[in-house]
Parts: C-alpha cells; structure tokens; sequence
C-alpha cells in the first residue's frame, strides 16, 4: 500500500480508501450491501491490516446506520492512524426505511437537508454522535446547493473546521465551474477551502477529464473516485454474453455506454488473463495509474471481494499497456476542448 498527500494538504490518505454503502443495509440501501456489525468490524480490520487508513461513509448511507456501524468498527484500532471521512446534503430516509407519520412530516422540512448554515451544524454533529467521534478527518459536500449561497456553506464549513470538529473539507459531484467558484471565495474570504473532490471515475467514464482534472491538476486538490468498477460492471462479472449478477443488475448505475464498456473489459480481460489477474484488478490499477488520483474507493460485501481489490495495488500495468487501455476507453473530442488543444499546441511549439 502507498500513501499520497491529500491535495495540497499535509495530510497522507492510503491509496485505496475503504468505503462503507454496503454497511448496515436500511431501506433502500440494501439493494447495494447490508452488511452487520460483525461482518462489517472484519472487513475494516482486514483492510486496516493490509495498510488501508483512509475510510469514508455518509450520514445518508443506510438512513445514519453506515456511520453507526463504521463507529463500532474502528473502536479497537488506532484513531491517530485513521483518516475518517464523511458527507452532508441529502435526506435522511429519503430512500426508503421507517415511513412512519413522523418521518412522513420530517421529509417535507427543507430544513433537514442542503447546505444551509442550520443544516451544516446540525448534521456535522449528529454525523459525530454516531460515529462516536470527537472530529472527522474529511468532512464532505455530497451535492452542489442550489439553493444556499456558496458563502454561507463555506462560511460555516469554516467554522466548522475551526472548532476542530473537521480537520479538512472536501466535495463531491460538482460542475467545474462550481468547484472554481467556491475556491475563490475562499481565498477571497480566507476560509478554509474545499481541499478534495469525490467524482465519479472510472476507466469506463472518463467524463471527469474534460474539465474538472485539469482545474484539479492546477489548483492541486486531491481527486477520489467513487464507483470505480462502475457500479460493478467492471467487475468481470459482465460480458457481452453473459447479464451479470450482482448490484448493477438490480440497480443500474451509474450510466454506462454498455457497448463501449464491453470493448473495455475485451482488452482488460486479455491483460487480466496474461497477467493472471482480475478484470476488476485492471480496473482499479488503471486508475492507480492516473498520476491526478489520489485515493481510489472501493466497496466490498465479502473479505474475498476486498481481498481482490486490494490486490490491484500490485499490478504494475506497462507502458504498452496503458496504451491499450486508453486507447479503447478515450474520450470522443468535444469543443472547445479540440480548438483548444489544437491553438495551444501552436502556441507552444519550440518553447521549452
């Protein structure tokens, strides 16, 4: 296992992080894992004992059962050595659950989700209560806000840092324009700034590239994909011939052009299969590979599963490669990115 900084932060994260949707299992949430206490407890130890001390939940996994079980797992490890990250916006039992008339009237107050600055306090410390923790690591923006103003976010996420409740924050899922702005005010403002971004990525949806890994790349922030099996289609279990089983043949998600993912795992399974490795290890390596990642965001049911995903941290992908893979899974040009890189390139030619 390696370690990399967290952006431009002094803080080192392992470059595989552990995350937790499949523990607990409420509502909704069990179409993706519901896993118990004990089942969950071993397979944070196993990854601990394999050098993984970075771990992110979400106060809405399994309705708050997520950050409930993930703060009895790590009771018997080390807290100085673990980078704990979750995440505040959506609703919870939005997605199912106990659909009493008390949770019928609590999912009509606005109040009780977005990123106002009530709701920020309010569920930094719930998030802290069931978790049985003094302080996260990484407190994360799940969604973009339309409808409070990016200041009074950052400004009580500021706070928030301040009070030592968060040692560091971070967003997931925004537009680029909407990560630029929000790093502006900051500076502006002299808050605390968004330092990491949790996106969607994977060798199958390279969208991420067009706009938001370059802005990453120049305001050095620490990119952390999510899903990165898409949602387990890149898992080896789907071929052009076979359905699949598992998560995304109930729950199809994220989008995936299947057609073009099925060339993907075509070249993948070659590599794997030369290499004596999984389709799901070739994955996770290619983004290991990416110099602009950070930590990559696996999730697991069984210790076998996360023991092969582990493993990816081992397989070295050559030059040769690497070209195979990008070569497949590139992204078609879009405008302005093409005029672009065409002008700059005549801008840059013999400069060095």
């Amino acid at each position: 296992m390696r370690y990399r900084k967290l952006g431009r932060t002094g803080l080192a994260v392992s470059e595989i992080c552990l995350g937790t949707m499949t523990f607990g299992g409420d509502g909704f949430w069990k179409v993706i894992g519901a896993l118990e206490q004990d089942a969950s407890t071993k397979l944070v130890k196993t990854a601990f004992d394999k050098g993984v001390t970075f771990i992110d939940t979400a106060n809405v996994y399994s309705n708050g059962l997520s950050e409930k079980v993930l703060g009895q797992a790590i009771k018997d490890l080390p807290r100085d050595e673990l980078v704990i990250a979750t995440k505040l916006f959506g609703r919870m039992n939005a997605y199912g659950g106990d659909q009493t008339p008390e949770a019928e009237r609590r999912s009509k107050n606005t109040n009780l989700w977005g990123l106002s600055r009530k709701h920020v306090f309010d569920t930094i410390d719930a998030s802290l209560e069931r978790l049985d923790l003094d302080y996260v690591d990484l407190y994360q923006v799940h969604s973009f806000d339309p409808a409070t103003p990016l200041e009074e976010t950052l400004e009580a996420l500021d706070e928030v840092v301040r009070s030592g409740r968060a040692r560091y924050i971070g967003l997931c899922n925004y537009a680029a324009w909407q990560i630029a702005k929000a790093i502006g005010i900051s500076e502006r403002s002299g808050l605390a700034r968004f330092e990491s971004l949790q996106m969607y990525y994977s060798i199958a949806g390279r969208d991420l590239e067009r706009e938001v890994v370059p802005l990453a790349k120049d305001q050095e922030l620490a990119i952390l994909p999510w899903s990165p099996l898409a949602g387990g289609f890149l898992s080896g279990k789907f071929t052009r011939n076979g359905a699949g089983e598992g998560r995304r043949a109930t729950f199809d998600f994220p989008p995936v052009d299947k057609e073009k993912a099925y060339d993907i795992i075509d070249v993948m399974k070659e590599i794997g299969d030369a290499r004596g490795v999984s389709v799901a290890q070739i994955a996770l390596s290619w983004l290991l590979h990416q110099k602009h990642v950070t930590s990559v965001i696996i999730g697991a049911k069984t210790e076998a599963q996360l023991n092969d995903n582990l493993a990816a941290t081992g397989v070295e992908l050559s030059s040769a490669d690497l070209k195979r893979l990008d070569d497949v899974s590139k992204l078609k040009p879009e405008y302005p990115g093409w005029m672009l890189e065409r002008q700059g390139a005549d801008r840059t030619s013999g400069l060095s």
